[in-house]
């Protein structure tokens, strides 16, 4: 049974401005890597997944999930507890 790895690759590019081919060109991957990541379609290795999170400086934790992550402006969350 495989497991579905969840990524926030797409947004990240968005972010930052940079394209699929851009991404891999700094990764050393085909561009169509890239395209089927954020899809979906294939898993990363624990390498290619540090390495992505080394690009974008952040924790692998921020791109990588195994839960869906919550949506942009998800307003159904629940807001933290305020102190008294």
């Amino acid at each position: 049974m495989s497991e579905v790895v969840y990524n926030r690759i797409a947004m990240l590019r968005a972010e930052r401005g940079i394209s699929r081919r851009q991404l891999a060109e700094a990764l050393g991957v085909h561009y169509q890597t890239i395209g089927y990541l954020e899809r979906g379609e294939f898993s990363p290795s624990l390498h290619l997944a540090l390495r992505i999170a080394r690009h974008f400086e952040v924790p692998v934790e921020v791109i990588f999930s195994n839960e869906p992550f919550p949506r942009l402006g998800d307003t159904t969350a629940a807001p933290a507890a305020r102190p008294a």
